[in-house]
């Protein structure tokens, strides 16, 4: 009894605050209130368990120590015993005792006074030794969930150690990488004068080049008239008449495009002291071809012949809108281009998967696959006859197709980064390509070579488009501007400024009058090429507007937006109307040759037809 009375308490462990490795930790702060919620759980539950142990030993006890009010008057031998081998188990024993006891009675051998009472004392031992037991299990349970806190201790302070030193790598890995990017600006900032004098070096070099070259074209016209002159006052010939008859004749063919390009250049170039350019003094045509099979460009006094097929008609305006009519799922990946057959209702489509496929429009049949380009195809273009086709790619080639042989028959390399989109000037002998690396290019089919690289634009040039009938071409670039440049020289006439975003896209009307251009906020711009200002600005953002095409008539504009849609101006009465039907962002939009209806290109990979 005396070692069963000893006294039992909870072993003290002292948990160290840190390790003892010497290692300088980043202070890290930590709140008042901090507390580990898996030990505060842990404890909890040990709690519980060790209640219900409790209550559940003391529900089995024997009745002598269940907890019931006790009486104050003292146990008599018999029922201490009786209780005493009931609690034990000594069921045997208690028969026998009862037996005894009662025969004892009965024979008169015992009487009950001389039995006495058993002292309060032990049944107190009693109910002790219940309670010394029930406290030991007890102890046992503390003691089991004290060494689990102590392991769940122990291992949150190996992972504190750890992301403290983590902490620490990381801390001091960021200020190097700030340190190295403060040095990384401070050497860029010593370069940015330097790259301002270089950037005006070279606009200052490519005007004294432009001064240079247009001075030695009148000189050399100069010296032609002169010999032309003596030639015909030998002859007896009046120079004057017949210089009369031929400025009138080119004057006359002359389209109202061309008139006001040439008006503003020649405006320009007296004020600055310089003789105009004069097509028939042009040295290149003066001394002859570079290479032996180069194209002659053709006089820039042509004028188009659907101009007239349209006098009278194009009366439509914007009044129910469009409807779709169908769809052709083109390719698995985004349509990014789509062009049509300048005679038939053929269609070619152009897409991220590498691909380009012709398609008739009236059954939605697929009629010619092309495959050769590394990369995602961006743009294509038929050649005026109808027999070939010029498509661009993301691998910076230019590839020409022939439909009657069924392959790629040339291949033009050049730019040194992605190939936006491609034009075929009116002749056929010449295309025009423009790219990411800043620049355009005029390509000669017959020779197969670079006629001229159009730099001039400071930022990617997006889209490209000659001007029918013309030696004129029309750039957009990133850089927020519109250019007009001549394709006989490869120089910039005219450059539209007024877009605050990157320039997508721009078109000619027919007429060769007015452009349409869309930029990265969605807002559609018209200009007019005579007064070289813009004439009308429609925000339809903020959702990019990716292209834009007139309708034959030039009366409705529509505009490709990336939130699906098709926005459609109508010039002449202002409606505007906007058609839905993608589930992607809408990448191209063209209306058919006569404006019976609409074709859209989207990121879906679907063609749809709206009339």
């Amino acid at each position: 009894m005396e070692q069963e009375r000893d006294t039992y308490y909870l072993e003290q462990v002292a948990i160290p605050e840190g390790s003892d490795d010497g290692y300088q930790y980043e202070e890290i702060p930590i709140d008042d209130d901090f507390s580990l919620p898996e030990l505060d759980e842990d404890f909890l539950r040990v709690e519980q368990a060790a209640q219900e142990q409790s209550e559940d030993t003391r529900s089995q006890t024997s009745p002598l120590i269940a907890p019931r009010p006790i009486s104050q008057r003292p146990e008599v031998v018999d029922d201490f015993l009786r209780n005493f081998l009931i609690k034990m188990g000594m069921m045997k024993t208690l028969e026998c005792f009862q037996t005894e006891w009662y025969e004892m009675m009965q024979k008169g051998l015992l009487q009950p006074e001389a039995a006495g009472l058993v002292p309060d004392v032990y049944a107190q031992n009693q109910l002790l030794d219940a309670e010394i037991r029930s406290s030991k299990k007890e102890v046992e349970t503390f003691k089991t969930a004290a060494r689990k806190a102590k392991e769940s201790i122990l291992k949150l302070q190996k992972e504190r150690d750890f992301h403290r030193m983590h902490h620490k790598r990381v801390a001091q890995e960021k200020n190097k990488i700030i340190n190295d990017m403060k040095k990384l600006k401070e050497h860029y900032a010593s370069y940015e004068s330097k790259l301002r004098q270089l950037h005006e070096k070279y606009q200052t070099v490519l005007r004294q080049k432009m001064l240079t070259s247009l001075e030695r074209d009148r000189a050399v016209g100069e010296v032609t008239g002169l010999y032309a002159t003596l030639k015909n006052v030998d002859s007896g010939h009046k120079v004057e008449n017949a210089a009369k008859k031929e400025d009138a004749k080119n004057k006359k063919g002359c389209g109202p495009t061309q008139k006001a390009i040439q008006e503003a250049r020649e405006k320009e170039l007296l004020q600055e002291g310089v003789a105009p350019y004069n097509p028939d003094k042009d040295p290149n045509k003066q001394v002859g071809k570079r290479h032996p099979k180069d194209s002659e460009f053709p006089t820039d006094s042509r004028v188009n012949p659907r101009l007239a097929q349209l006098k009278g008609k194009g009366n439509q305006l914007l009044k129910t809108g469009y409807s779709q009519s169908s769809i052709i799922k083109a390719h698995e990946l985004a349509v990014s281009c789509v062009a049509l057959h300048p005679r038939k209702d053929v269609l070619v489509t152009t897409s991220d998967d590498r691909l380009w496929k012709m398609w008739s429009i009236a059954n939605g049949n697929v009629i010619m696959t092309g495959e050769g380009h590394t990369d995602w195809l961006s743009g294509c273009s038929f050649h005026p006859t109808g027999n070939k086709l010029a498509t661009t790619s993301g691998d910076t080639t230019v590839r020409i197709w022939d439909f009657a042989k069924s392959e790629c028959v040339l291949t033009l390399e050049g730019h040194t980064h992605a190939v936006w989109g491609c034009s075929w000037h009116t002749c056929g002998d010449f295309l025009a390509s423009c790219s990411l690396d800043n620049n355009s290019k005029i390509w000669d089919i017959n020779s197969e070579r670079c006629r001229y690289t159009m730099r001039g634009h400071v930022d990617s040039v997006n889209s490209i488009e000659f001007l029918p009938y013309s030696n004129i071409i029309l750039t957009s670039s990133a850089d927020k501007t519109l250019s007009l440049w001549d394709a006989r020289m490869g120089m910039c006439a005219q450059t539209f400024y007024g877009h605050l975003y990157s320039c997508n896209h721009a078109t000619f009307n027919i007429r060769g009058d007015t452009i349409a251009s869309c930029d990265s906020y969605g807002v559609l711009k018209l200009w007019d090429v005579r007064k070289v200002a813009a004439m009308l600005t429609i925000d339809l953002g903020p959702y990019p507007g990716n292209q834009v095409a007139f309708n034959p008539y030039g009366q409705l504009v529509s505009m490709a937006s990336n939130d699906g849609t098709v926005k459609i101006l109508a010039l002449t009465s202002g409606q505007l109307a906007s058609i839905e039907g993608h589930e992607e962002a809408a990448q191209c939009v063209l209306f058919n040759h006569k404006g019976d209806y609409l074709i859209s290109g989207g990121s879906d990979g679907t063609v749809r037809l709206w009339t």
